[in-house]
């Protein structure tokens, strides 16, 4: 907020959300004025690219942060408090500003005066990134610039300024860049905080309702679901990252990726029996015809060798929305677990709401819902099969083996399952508290 020998000067943006005692505690820049809840729930600054439509992130995390979420089989009230928002596209995000209009949240105009309430030092509990959609541009080689790494840089000032730092929630992967992405992460070491973030998907309704074991012998694994683009990519490859973390051993980190586009996904898939194995056996499970797969108008495989040996492969696919395929040492059948039956775009409950669930487990707890280096390596994979298609300046549909020997992430996976569980949400328009 800008302040002029002792007054205030306001602009449009800073009138519509600074109300209420926490705005007014932003305006004269003491966040110690805006007293917490008598809840004490933990305060909540939420950083956002562009929240103008219901379909967008924003909308879908933020709004069951404000209101609640199903899970489990019910609704659950909210266990945060959201008490700031910056929006980077604020001028095409009309519904934000409704939304924070009816509910007295302040918007700031940048990300740091947002985790700050308008003062100098780090002012709120927890903070939750969504940088997904809005108007940014796509580079040569698929990946969509959004400004995820450009946002979370200006919390980080805040927390080393502040000397101290809370937990973030980054949507998605943390950057289209690997090198954005490992600062991002190292940050959080260097820092001590949590990080979280990533897909939704993998804390998605299964079916079956199973989790893989910690230290299952996994030997080859597959994802199939939509691949067309960078984002809808990663969402794959995370729910291939959270089924492999879980093998014998442990994490061990990424050797390799390989982008492979058109027929020639084909022709690897004969050279390696064991990705038509699996495919295969997802063909049966879910009883399409013969050659179902190869049929899609544009085929293309991420292949990832792991350090341990363990390889896999994300198909671009149709008809059975995010499905792992597992083959286990010592067991006949494959193992094929899918994430199924999603409600309408514009349902108050769709999507993000065990997303949610984590995300305020991670505020009040202060602990991370599963180890971050899986988003970090989830992020790198899907940041180098963007490169794979592409060297010196030439585009090839067989792309070249990238050897990673940096993704060498080793950890063991602790959690257990995270997927929600028993009766699905109704399907029912959003309640806003405002006419739309």
């Amino acid at each position: 907020m800008m302040k002029t020998e002792n007054k205030l000067t306001l602009t449009r943006r800073e009138m519509l959300g600074v109300t209420g005692l926490a705005g007014l505690a932003a305006l004269t820049g003491n966040a110690a004025a805006a007293p917490q809840s008598a809840s004490a729930k933990p305060r909540i600054a939420c950083l956002v690219t562009y929240w103008g439509a219901t379909r967008s992130h924003a909308d879908w995390i933020i709004t069951k942060l404000l209101d609640g979420y199903w899970w489990e089989g019910a609704h659950t009230p909210s266990r945060v408090e959201v008490v700031s928002v910056y929006i980077h596209q604020f001028d095409t995000s009309l519904l934000a500003q409704k939304i924070c209009k009816s509910k007295n949240i302040p918007i700031f105009k940048t990300a740091g005066e947002a985790v700050t309430l308008g003062g100098k030092e780090l002012a709120v509990d927890g903070v939750v990134i969504v940088g997904e959609h809005g108007e940014y541009p796509t580079n040569l080689k698929g990946q969509w610039l959004l400004p995820r790494w450009w946002i979370y840089e200006k919390v980080i000032r805040v927390f080393e300024q502040s000397k101290r730092a809370v937990p973030i929630f980054n949507d998605k992967h943390l950057s289209y860049s690997w090198d954005e992405a490992k600062w991002m992460f190292d940050k959080s070491r260097e820092l001590n905080f949590p990080l979280t973030g990533g897909s939704s998907i993998p804390t998605y309704f299964r079916k079956p309702e199973i989790e893989l074991a910690v230290d299952t012998p996994l030997k080859h694994s597959i994802v199939l679901g939509g691949t067309l683009d960078e984002g809808a990519l990663f969402h794959s490859v995370d729910v291939l990252q959270a089924f492999v973390e879980r093998r014998k051993g442990g994490e061990t980190g990424v050797k390799s990726v390989q982008c492979i586009r058109g027929q020639e996904t084909w022709k690897w898939t004969g050279q390696n029996p064991w990705a038509g194995k699996l495919l295969e056996a997802v063909r049966v499970s879910f009883g399409l015809k013969a050659g179902h797969f190869q049929e899609i108008e544009k085929p293309n495989v991420c292949i990832v060798e792991y350090n341990d040996g363990t390889k896999a492969a994300v198909y671009n696919a149709r008809d059975v929305g995010w499905t792992f395929a597992g083959e286990i040492n010592g067991q006949k059948d494959q193992v094929v677990i899918s994430m199924l039956g999603w409600p309408g775009p514009f349902d108050q409950y769709h999507a993000s709401n065990s997303q949610p669930h984590w995300i305020t487990e991670m505020m009040v707890t202060k602990q991370e819902p599963f180890n971050a280096e899986r988003l970090l390596l989830s992020t790198g994979i899907t940041a180098f099969n963007m490169e794979s298609n592409w060297e010196n300046g030439r585009y090839s549909p067989v792309g070249r083996r990238i050897e990673t020997p940096f993704m060498n992430m080793k950890y063991r996976s602790t959690r257990g399952p995270q997927f929600s569980k028993g009766e699905r949400p109704p399907k029912m328009p959003y309640v806003r508290g405002f006419d739309e």
